[in-house]
């Protein structure tokens, strides 16, 4: 049985997630907080062309994608990444 694939993110890259950003009218704190990502961490993607982690790739999803996007991310995550999802949800 194949895996489902996972959903395209509507953010791959830093270029696209300051076009977001300005047009959502944030600040990189605000932004990126979203993400669990600091301020600087966001400016590096932003600006340096430095990768972002999938992880964060798919919490820019949650945060910023339509309920549908977000709702399609959620249940490819439950079928294939079960310990991620132990780990959103636990209470520490």
């Amino acid at each position: 049985m194949n895996k489902p694939t996972r959903p395209n993110l509507i953010i791959t890259n830093g270029e696209q997630a300051r076009a977001l950003r300005k047009k959502l009218g944030q600040t990189q704190g605000e932004f990126w907080a979203r993400a669990s990502t600091s301020q600087s961490g966001g400016s590096r993607y932003e600006s340096q062309g430095r990768g972002i982690p999938e992880s964060v790739l798919i919490l820019l999803h949650l945060s910023y994608g339509t309920a549908e996007e977000a709702g399609a991310m959620m249940a490819w995550l439950r079928q294939n990444q079960p310990r991620a999802m132990t780990s959103l949800t636990s209470t520490g």
